[in-house]
């Protein structure tokens, strides 16, 4: 029976944990498993461009002995060129599995409902489940642990936020969520984050004093302020956003060894300073990384052959 990854819901805390042990031996060693998609071939239907998401997929799929499709807004235009049922259709008939990145998360859902073969989000509105794997992945590789961690989240309650509070309950940090009023992430995932964080003993916090969120954090995390297809909300989100910039000042709160991470791309002297995400405390480049190992992990679940 085929499985999707759509949200962080679809994997029990069981499961996050075997993922994150696997990125951890496929890391060790890029082409090990390299056999895991032989004659494989992997679509990337992508609706929004990108940087890491579509060169860690190729890269990783690659690496993993399978051939990658990629699919623009030029050749596919869900929705518009033909329905997303129709596609989903068409490209089970091609395709082992498909990784999608769409503006609305309703188009992942309609893919995976309609393929015949597991459907990966890649980013929507709504979630980012791929980017929360890999942080928390780099989390538990620079501290050895996730139990007990306290990451501070400052910005805005997007997609990222989102997937962030769902994986962080699951597998044990607390999660401090800053955001400006009429900013916060939606109630509906913030109830399912702490239902699961009654689980594993984590805390989850919605405030809108980034101070608040940042003391004595093990990890502080920021967000571009405005994000694809909000543009001609930039002005507004600007003046929204102001107090919420991760700089030094702010970031002596936190712990002696906190960590900075963003999930790029980042636009310094906004979110953050240049001194504080280039600086001695910043792992975004890691986090990068971990982006290619981390799918790789998820490619072999959904995909291929377990070791």
């Amino acid at each position: 029976m085929k499985r999707d990854l759509l949200s962080l819901q679809d994997l029990t805390r069981e499961e996050i944990i075997g993922l994150l042990e696997l990125t951890e031996q496929l890391k060790q060693d890029k082409y090990q498993l390299n056999n895991q998609l032989k004659g494989k071939t992997v679509g990337l239907v992508f609706q929004k461009p990108s940087n890491r998401t579509r060169v860690s997929f190729e890269v990783g799929v690659f690496q993993l002995g399978g051939n990658c499709l990629y699919l623009g807004p030029s050749e596919i235009n869900l929705g518009v060129r033909e329905s997303t049922a129709d596609v989903s259709k068409t490209l089970s008939r091609y395709l082992d599995g498909i990784v999608a990145r769409t503006h609305s998360h309703q188009d992942i859902v309609e893919l995976a409902q309609y393929s015949s073969v597991p459907v990966i989000n890649g980013l929507s509105d709504l979630y980012h489940p791929c980017q929360a794997l890999a942080d928390i992945f780099s989390i538990r590789e620079k501290f050895g642990k996730t139990e007990g961690l306290i990451l501070a989240y400052i910005g805005d309650g997007n997609n990222v936020c989102h997937s962030l509070l769902l994986g962080c309950s699951k597998v044990g940090i607390n999660a401090r969520v800053a955001t400006p009023p009429k900013y916060e992430p939606q109630k509906d995932i913030v109830g399912l984050a702490k239902s699961y964080a009654k689980e594993t003993d984590a805390e989850i916090i919605l405030t809108h004093s980034p101070k608040d969120a940042v003391k004595k954090a093990d990890i502080i995390y920021s967000d571009v302020w405005v994000s694809m297809g909000q543009e001609k909300e930039s002005e507004k989100r600007l003046k929204d956003f102001k107090g919420y910039q991760i700089n030094a000042e702010l970031a002596e709160l936190a712990t002696k060894d906190y960590i900075f991470m963003h999930c790029l791309p980042a636009h310094r002297g906004q979110e953050v300073t240049a001194d504080v995400i280039d600086g001695e405390h910043s792992i975004v480049f890691d986090q990068a990384e971990n982006r290619l190992h981390t799918q790789k992990a998820i490619l072999i679940t959904l995909l291929g052959e377990k070791p």
